[in-house]
């Protein structure tokens, strides 16, 4: 499968503005039709890595940032593997957090929800090279729209 090309810009504001645009102010949708919001306060944890290894993001990637379109191709393309996510505080699957994969190893995760009106809309909450941990990903259980719907109390 093609790549999407790697966006490169010579500043962060720059990346910073281009996630504005496409994402916080664009009409994102999944391939099945979920509408992805995304918040600005997310690009830094996005793009943003840590470089002690505590879990503080203090120093901007550019290998991360250069994939920035691989999000949006990652959500609207109709071959993702879509995986059912891990809740680490309760250690185990969670069918309301969805995990998309296209691009090698490249996630997208987004947590889903309800609109008022009881149709399903997603958060992005982050995406990464998930290097270290692709195989454990690709065998966790397959997403399910169903029992997504089911644990948000939403109609099927």
């Amino acid at each position: 499968m093609a790549l999407p090309p790697l966006v490169n810009y010579a500043t962060v504001a720059e990346y910073c503005a281009h996630y504005e645009q496409v994402y916080c102010r664009g009409n994102i949708q999944t391939f099945d039709g979920i509408r992805v919001f995304f918040g600005a306060a997310k690009f830094g944890h996005t793009f943003y890595e840590s470089t002690a290894r505590d879990g503080r993001k203090d120093v901007f990637s550019p290998v991360r940032a250069q994939r920035i379109d691989w999000i949006k191709s990652t959500l609207e393309h109709q071959n993702a593997e879509l995986f059912a996510g891990w809740d680490k505080g309760a250690r185990r699957y969670d069918a309301t957090r969805r995990v998309a994969v296209v691009y090698e190893d490249f996630v997208v995760v987004v947590a889903m929800g309800l609109k008022r009106d009881g149709v399903l809309k997603a958060n992005f909450v982050t995406c990464y090279q998930a290097d270290n941990s692709i195989g454990k990903i690709r065998t966790s259980p397959l997403w399910s729209r169903l029992d997504c719907l089911r644990l948000l109390g939403g109609a099927a």
